[in-house]
């Protein structure tokens, strides 16, 4: 006879927690590997801008703010120091090659002046004190040599007469030995004393020829410290227009320190920072342009400075050919450097995306345009009207080129 079994619903009932959690991760997991994860984010069309991706002639040039500066710039620093007694000419004058801008003035100098011309007199007085000590010994000396030989001339006649006077047998041979001695020391004496008076002659050159030596650097010293005297008178280099002078009444100024500038009005050439990003590639040579009341003026790298500081670099041009009417320093000018030759690349106008992308991707739109899909790109080169794309991009599709900072996190926009 059958049975009824009855079912144990306790048993049921505990286990069913676990049950329906094991299904929960398994759906869980389900939906991580094959779920569409995209976030994607509803976006008005008329607050985006879109473009379309085209082939065209790509222009590498960049776009400087250039300011135009004097040919050549000359400082004024002043030879000596002083105090400032006079302001000959004011910032902005025309100025003349020789004409006195600041006069100064300097006790010290005054004193050392002085010092130099009394050790010049001192000097002309021992040179003339010299000179005449010098003469009176030659003319002892003369006086001496003379009498020397007289004596040996004497002498010489004594031996002579006593050698004949000894040879007939009058004289003792003691008498004519001791003029013979007399003689012969007679002719040594005179013969050492020319000697001497050679010798005192060539000491006397030499000497003479010091001192004055000496005298002509001392005069030559007066001259140069006179000399700077007129350094105190502070004059322009070339001919120009004095564009600074900082200096004031009574001011007190060292040899050297730069009070000033003289701009050389003669030619101008223009000035422009660039991006430390460009370094590598601006050389001297390249060609560069600026439109100015309609007409286009040709500009050339004269100069590439080196130093960087706050992320840009110097760079000098000089005009080629005409320069424009009325050129003024400190005008600005717009100027397009161009860095390589044009080529046809896929380009996009440039926009604000770049800023949160770093060019690394950017927003295709779909063929309706409804959709806007994120897709990485690789931007090469840019100028101030277009990027150059090298990958992700074909030419015909449109992309959005406003900005991404409202939906940076986001990988599809929707457009209404």
């Amino acid at each position: 006879m059958d049975r009824v079994i009855e079912k144990k619903s306790g048993k049921t009932k505990k286990y069913l927690p676990y049950i329906i959690a094991s299904a929960i991760v398994v759906v869980f997991v389900l939906w991580l590997v094959f779920g569409d994860h995209s976030q994607s984010q509803r976006v008005d069309r008329q607050t985006v801008t879109i473009n379309q991706v085209c082939i065209k002639e790509f222009k590498d040039y960049i776009r400087l703010n250039a300011q135009v500066i004097p040919i050549q710039v000359v400082q004024i620093s002043p030879e000596e120091g002083g105090i400032v007694v006079e302001r000959c000419i004011e910032e902005g004058s025309q100025v003349k090659k020789g004409d006195v801008i600041v006069r100064l003035s300097n006790s010290n100098l005054d004193l050392q002046i002085l010092q130099a011309e009394a050790e010049l007199a001192e000097k002309q007085n021992l040179l003339r004190n010299t000179q005449v000590a010098m003469q009176q010994d030659k003319l002892n000396n003369e006086t001496e040599q003379a009498s020397l030989d007289v004596d040996t001339q004497r002498k010489k006649r004594f031996y002579q007469q006593n050698s004949r006077l000894f040879e007939e047998g009058l004289i003792s041979r003691e008498d004519y030995l001791q003029s013979r001695e007399d003689y012969l020391l007679a002719s040594r004496k005179y013969s050492l004393v020319g000697q001497r008076l050679t010798q005192d002659s060539i000491y006397r050159s030499v000497q003479m020829e010091q001192m004055e030596d000496n005298l002509i650097n001392m005069q030559r010293n007066v001259i140069m410290v006179r000399g700077r005297k007129d350094k105190l008178e502070v004059r322009s280099a070339i001919d120009g227009e004095l564009g600074l002078l900082d200096v004031t009444l009574g001011q007190s100024i060292s040899a050297g320190q730069m009070i000033g500038q003289i701009n050389d009005l003669s030619s101008y050439m223009v000035e422009a920072l660039i991006d430390e990003h460009y370094i590598d590639r601006v050389r001297q040579g390249l060609t560069a342009s600026f439109e100015r009341n309609g007409r286009v003026f040709e500009l050339a790298i004269r100069k590439v400075y080196p130093e960087v500081r706050n992320g840009k670099f110097r760079t000098d041009f000089i005009f080629v050919g005409e320069r424009p009417e009325n050129i003024r320093s400190g005008q600005t000018y717009y100027v397009n450097l161009e860095l390589g030759s044009p080529t046809q690349s896929v380009v996009i106008p440039r926009g604000a995306f770049f800023q949160t992308t770093g060019g690394n991707w950017i927003f295709v739109l779909n063929h309706d345009g409804s959709q806007a899909y994120k897709r990485n790109i690789r931007i090469s080169r840019q100028n101030p009207l277009y990027y150059e794309v090298t990958e992700g991009l074909e030419e015909g599709e449109n992309v959005i080129t406003s900005g991404y900072e409202a939906f940076k996190e986001t990988d599809i926009l929707i457009l209404k």
